[in-house]
């Protein structure tokens, strides 16, 4: 009897039902190697950028160029101006090699206006300075220098190169590495590869062929050194050292890039080919390209310069079996296409793209195709191959190619990769059959009572059960090839009206899926909660295109009674998007407008208000009112104008207080009205009874 899930299914919950649904189609597919494309031209655009003209050092700047170079782009910011006078100052003074190196490294691509004379002076200072090295390091720095100052055309000899030759030698040892100088107990991978690019740096600069036999044992070192070579299950290679004691830790990608280097530099100087097997060359493309775009000026660059290193190397130049797409659809019949190029995307030689074996992670020992040509398409440059015909069902593959070579000369210039692994997702339509929904009162069956399910689309089932009934559910998945599919997730919710959710993870047998949910064992997990539960079915897998969530419909559950003691529903979750819906509007605690009269009245009243006005009129007309009377000398006269006009601007204040103004504001205007009338008729008082006693 299934119950409610505990640990992560129950903390899912809280995520969301359909959470689920998108946890379940992620696909884990192992990230396809692709050959270097405008994604790194772009970060290398936006991660070299000089500050005020320049690099923050000579190191970052050939960096920069470098970078540029090998991706064939244009410098967009000229440096030139900035950089060029330190490379003079650091040539024309007495450095050390180590920042030698860098100037010279740097002007080899910048092209700096150095004198002849300057190289000179160079040249025979660091001549000096490596018959005094005594660091692997020292011997770097020098050799390295004096090749750089060799391709700005000075003649460059190192009249002892074998006793250099035997000093760089003698810091290895018998398994391919190199100690960084004699007082170092600890050897290193990554001084190996130093020590190889320093050697073929020594090759170059001698006077004479080197003794066959000193070349032959440094061969002999290679080989060894490639026996310490590690792997990944997908046939990527790698070299790496782990950190003892006090010396500096370099990770794969730094270890790998200096073996790159110093190997393919020892190669491309020395007669012959060395004994290393093309496939380990595949694998160490295949590593640096698995980094993807790197986000860092110095990965970025490691990256590329050793890809150039692999690119133009005369052992084996790797070619790079790529696929556009590891995700194939069944249903829209897509072809699995490939892709085989070199490491910079240049075009490979004539060649056949075979499908070896292909082997399903159900059945890893019987593979299911064998020996599958794929058509070349010349308009597109791309191998395909049709999979419909081939009957491939839905789910996750492990698929082995190999590329064989048309013309046998190329099998000693290119290297294939042998076998290679590949993992394929193959999606399709999933059919839902065979599904039905019912209440029982006992364990048995009875098809009578099962109510038939269409899951390619919501049902609307509505079902009844009390604490002693059983809800059985059951179902089939089918693949485009008839074959039972088992998806990696099936679940079952039940939510309460309350909004409390019960999940139910369902397993096959046999199969076909089957649920039976006896209530009476569930009552606890159900909190005793009666009433309504709508029913959900959700169905995923990466290999399913059509992965679903699904209604089934509701049940009215009848439990009984909650005990006291009885745990409650856990608090739901609060939706955090709450804190966006609009406020509840804030009610103003000044009284609400009182209620008008209708405006007919107003009208009414108004006219009765008015009467008296028209009344006093009339009346000063039947008692034969003059304005002679009015004074005529200059102050009583506007003294007199002065009393009436304020007696009519109190009466124009009483008309804005119906209209508009308050009580507060209408006071405080009639009261500086009155003072003015009070003083005013105070005035043409005085002056009227002064006018009388004068007339008397």
């Amino acid at each position: 009897m299934p119950s409610p899930p505990s640990g992560m299914a129950w903390k899912l919950r809280f995520l969301g039902f359909p959470g689920l649904i998108c946890a379940c189609l992620s696909i884990s597919v192992a990230s396809v190697i692709r050959p270097v494309s405008d994604s790194h031209r772009s970060a290398a655009l936006e991660l070299f950028v000089p500050v005020d003209g320049s690099f923050r050092s000579l190191e970052e700047a050939y960096q920069a160029l470098r970078t540029f170079q090998i991706l064939g782009l244009e410098r967009t910011h000229d440096i030139s101006h900035a950089t060029c006078p330190i490379i003079s100052e650091i040539l024309g003074s007495s450095s050390k090699p180590e920042d030698l190196f860098h100037a010279l490294r740097v002007n080899s691509i910048l092209g700096c206006q150095i004198g002849t004379q300057i190289f000179e002076d160079v040249a025979s200072r660091l001549l000096v300075d490596i018959k005094e090295a005594n660091s692997l390091m020292d011997f770097y720095y020098s050799v390295l220098s004096l090749l750089y100052i060799k391709q700005q055309g000075s003649s460059i000899v190192l009249l002892d190169a074998d006793v250099i030759f035997d000093s760089i030698k003698a810091h290895g040892q018998s398994d391919g590495r190199y100690h960084y100088d004699s007082d170092n107990a600890e050897p290193s991978t990554h001084a190996a590869g130093i020590a190889l690019e320093t050697l073929a740096g020594v090759l170059s600069l001698a006077d004479s062929d080197m003794d066959q036999y000193k070349i032959e044992v440094v061969k002999n070192d290679i080989v060894k050194l490639f026996d310490s070579i590690k792997s990944y299950d997908d046939g990527t290679l790698y070299f790496d050292e782990k950190r003892i004691g006090d010396t500096e830790s370099r990770g794969p990608l730094a270890t790998t890039a200096s073996v790159v280097h110093g190997v393919t530099a020892f190669a491309a100087i020395v007669s012959g080919k060395l004994k290393i097997n093309g496939d380990k060359m595949v694998g160490l493309a295949k590593f640096f390209l698995s980094i993807g775009v790197p986000g860092s000026t110095n990965d970025i660059y490691i990256q590329l310069e050793s890809l150039s290193c692999l690119e133009n190397n005369r052992i084996s130049i790797p070619l790079i079996l790529s696929f556009p797409a590891a995700v194939l659809s069944l249903s829209s019949k897509d072809h699995l296409k490939a892709d085989v190029m070199t490491v910079f995307g240049s075009v490979a030689p004539p060649l056949t793209v075979n499908l070896v074996q292909v082997f399903s992670l159900d059945s890893e020992d019987i593979p299911i195709l064998e020996n599958k040509e794929l058509q070349f398409d010349p308009e597109n440059s791309l191998h395909y191959l049709d999979l419909l015909p081939l009957k491939v069902d839905v789910g996750k593959y492990i698929l082995f190619f190999e590329i064989s070579l048309h013309d046998p000369d190329h099998l000693n210039i290119y290297a294939t990769g042998g076998h290679i692994k590949a993992v394929f997702f193959f999606t399709g339509i999933i059919k839902a059959d065979k599904a039905a929904v019912g209440i029982f009162d006992t364990d048995a069956e009875n098809a009578v009572a099962l109510q038939k399910l269409d899951l390619s689309r919501d049902n609307t089932v509505s079902l009844v059960a009390n604490h002693l009934k059983k809800m059985h559910l059951n179902f089939q998945l089918l693949t485009p090839l008839g074959h039972t599919f088992k998806p990696r997730q099936v679940f079952l919710k039940l939510r309460h009206e309350s909004k409390v959710e019960h999940i139910f993870a369902l397993e096959s047998s046999a199969g076909e899926y089957k649920v039976l949910l006896d209530f009476l064992g569930l009552v606890e997990k159900f909190y005793y909660l009666s009433g309504r539960y709508d029913i959900e079915l959700a169905v995923g897998d990466a290999a399913m295109e059509n992965s679903f969530l699904r209604a089934i419909g509701h049940i009215d559950l009848d439990l009984p009674e909650s005990p006291e003691k009885a745990a409650r529903p856990p608090p739901q979750p609060i939706d955090p998007y709450l804190r966006f819906v609009p406020k509840q509007e804030i009610s103003h605690i000044f009284r609400a407008p009182d209620k008008r009269p209708p405006q007919e009245l107003s009208f009414a009243f108004l006219v009765l208000t008015l009467l008296p006005l028209v009344g006093f009129l009339i009346g000063l007309l039947r008692l034969g009112v003059n304005l002679r009377g009015f004074p005529s000398s200059s102050v009583p006269a506007f003294c007199s104008i002065l009393f009436h006009g304020g007696i009519g601007a109190i009466l124009l204040l009483y008309v804005f207080f119906w209209l508009k103004l308050d009580l507060f504001t209408t006071l405080e205007a009639l009261g500086l009205l009155g003072d003015i009338e009070t003083a005013d008729s105070t005035s043409l008082r005085l002056n009227t009874t002064s006018s009388a006693f004068q007339q008397g």
